[in-house]
């Protein structure tokens, strides 16, 4: 007979904590201390998440920001809730999804952090899979730079559990929030993407739109077995890029969000410098691939602030197929 989990809410993991991990790493002690702050800030707002609709509605808007999106109470709160912890870390300049412009914190702040608050933010309110993104690069002039000049990145998945991935370039290391200690512990200190998947996320509602490659594309996976690529896929779509990203890392599998002639998707739909750019870099460490469907995402330079971008990401060889639909 199976020994059952225990449900021993007070047991201690034995996963070493983010902080000590952090320390023990070669990297400027100011670019760890700002991951620490990245994480520690999360805290509050899973907890807030994990609270729905009982203190207050967190869906009710409160704006539309500088895409077009509707902005809505938690989507603002994240933000302003970010930028005071970030105050606090070596940080010259924030680049948020919920501002318009640059926002100066610290002249003689070595980073740059441009975020993503509230990452698939549609679903607030409803207990799916939510997120938030982070970009850090040195202290420079502005954020219209290409994606390789960054140095490291992180992002925080806040589902059942609350996660917290993050890269300086070596590897992915990811850490699971215990909230009744209120501490990170590292359990995937070395995360690695295989090169092959049979996992692909993405909508299928908007296929019709989509160019001819790609419409190949996903017949020859609906095909399975019996079609061209001789084995079953199965779909995975959360509609929060940091759900999928969380989840390839954790299992694998490839991400695809294409353009497509609507206005808001000509250029695609993810921003480049706050959601694509934190993924490829996280998804490479990995030993993934990010591209557009033709270029690799770190190579692209933002002609604007809040730049949009199609985005493929994941286990190298099914990113390299895409690529090949797209290209033949």
């Amino acid at each position: 007979m199976t020994t059952p989990l225990s449900l021993d809410l007070d047991s201690e993991s034995t996963a070493p904590l983010l902080a000590d991990v952090l320390a023990q790493c070669a990297i400027d002690p100011d670019l760890g201390a700002l991951l620490r702050t990245i994480a520690h800030a999360a805290i509050p707002l899973g907890l807030r998440l994990a609270q729905g609709h009982v203190p207050g509605d967190p869906t009710a808007i409160v704006g539309t920001n500088e895409s077009g999106d509707r902005v809505k109470a938690l989507d603002l709160a994240a933000h302003l809730h970010y930028l005071d912890a970030l105050a606090g870390a070596s940080v010259s300049q924030v680049l948020s999804e919920e501002a318009e412009g640059v926002i100066r914190l610290n002249p003689q702040g070595k980073y740059d952090v441009a975020m993503d608050p509230i990452d698939g933010s549609g679903s607030i309110g409803i207990g799916a899979p939510l997120g938030a993104l982070f970009s850090i690069f040195p202290a420079g002039h502005d954020f219209l730079r290409e994606g390789r000049e960054m140095i490291a990145a992180a992002y925080v998945s806040f589902g059942h559990s609350v996660d917290f991935g993050y890269s300086t370039g070596e590897g992915v290391a990811i850490a699971t929030l215990d909230p009744i200690s209120r501490q990170w512990h590292v359990d995937a200190p070395s995360v690695s993407i295989q090169p092959e998947s049979s996992t692909v996320a993405f909508n299928a509602s908007n296929l019709r739109r989509w160019e001819p490659g790609l419409r190949a594309y996903v017949d020859g996976l609906l095909q399975g077995a019996d079609g061209p690529r001789r084995r079953d896929f199965n779909m995975r779509w959360i509609a929060a890029a940091v759900g999928d990203l969380h989840r390839i890392l954790r299992q694998g599998g490839t991400f695809l969000l294409p353009a497509d002639p609507r206005p808001a998707y000509r250029d695609g739909y993810l921003r480049l410098v706050y959601e694509a750019f934190p993924i490829a870099f996280l998804i490479e460490a990995a030993g993934g691939s990010a591209t557009d469907g033709r270029v690799d995402i770190l190579d692209k330079t933002p002609a604007s602030h809040h730049a949009k971008t199609p985005l493929v990401f994941g286990s190298r060889n099914e990113v390299a197929v895409i690529g090949d639909h797209l290209t033949a």
